[in-house]
């Protein structure tokens, strides 16, 4: 007699989905510490009810449902246009004139891969609502800024299909640096407003490293980095990115992470 394969425990379930909610979290809040304390509040809520387990969502969706409970009830609140003095300040104030949930959705769906469907089951409202939000997001996300970005990758396919996207999106490309030492260079010879890094290039070098040496000396922006394993930079034990986009990615995926990145002009260093 064939046995029924048994479905993973609740804890276990949590803990594969958890790395992508960090992942939504930080890019949703553009800060480390910002989205993994409300990661945090997740997961102290489920403590005490786990009832979103049994809605007949899948595991992710639920999870992605409970942080939009504490998400929406103890978001943070934003300050006045002229009370505004830090430029993740400025960010919030600019990312609150957006219509709302547009973000939400365009991250649920560009960066963590759910479809309008369950995204009205995450943030609530129906699939054409949801649908709807997605065709603002775009909008009013692409159109908010315009910057100078470099590009550090040492595939040169995808370093040309990468610039071909953000150029299409109206930014500026200052170059791109296929190791560490050609990136710092780069920067110091045409200083980028956004960085767009791989993590492993064509020396062995890291883009960490390169990313790390560049702010250290021009000062903090905006980054996005590429990696073909983002469950080893979603760990916890260290400073991780806020903007993380997942290879193989699509054109959609670059156009948000680097519309979001836009909004905030503060990227903590990393350690390599």
């Amino acid at each position: 007699m064939t046995e029924t394969p048994r479905q993973p425990d609740l804890s276990t379930q949590i803990a594969e989905n958890l790395p992508y909610l960090r992942r939504y979290a930080r890019a949703l809040t553009g800060n480390q510490q910002t989205g993994d304390h409300y990661a945090l509040a997740t997961l102290e809520a489920l403590l005490e009810d786990q009832d979103v387990f049994n809605s007949g969502l899948t595991p992710k969706s639920a999870l992605f449902q409970a942080f939009h409970q504490i998400w929406i009830s103890s978001g943070s609140p934003v300050a006045e246009a002229d009370a505004v003095t830090s430029p993740e300040a400025r960010a919030q104030w600019r990312l609150a004139n957006l219509t709302k949930n547009t973000r939400e959705a365009l991250l649920l769906h560009s960066i963590e891969g759910f479809r309008a469907p369950d995204i009205a089951q995450i943030i609530g409202g129906t699939a054409d609502e949801a649908t709807a939000l997605l065709t603002i997001a775009r909008t009013e996300m692409t159109n908010s800024i315009r910057g100078r970005i470099m590009i550090i990758e040492d595939e040169a396919i995808i370093a040309m299909d990468i610039r071909a996207i953000v150029e299409d999106m109206g930014h500026d490309v200052t170059g791109i640096a296929r190791t560490r030492d050609e990136a710092v260079k780069l920067a110091r010879r045409d200083p980028p407003e956004m960085i767009l890094a791989d993590i492993q290039l064509a020396d062995k070098s890291s883009g960490i490293d390169a990313v790390n040496l560049i702010l250290k000396e021009l000062g903090d922006r905006p980054i996005v980095f590429i990696t073909a394993f983002p469950e080893r930079l979603l760990t916890g034990e260290r400073p991780e990115p806020a903007f993380l986009i997942t290879k193989p990615y699509s054109e959609e995926q670059v156009q948000s992470a680097v519309s979001q990145a836009m909004f905030f002009a503060s990227t903590e260093t990393l350690q390599g």
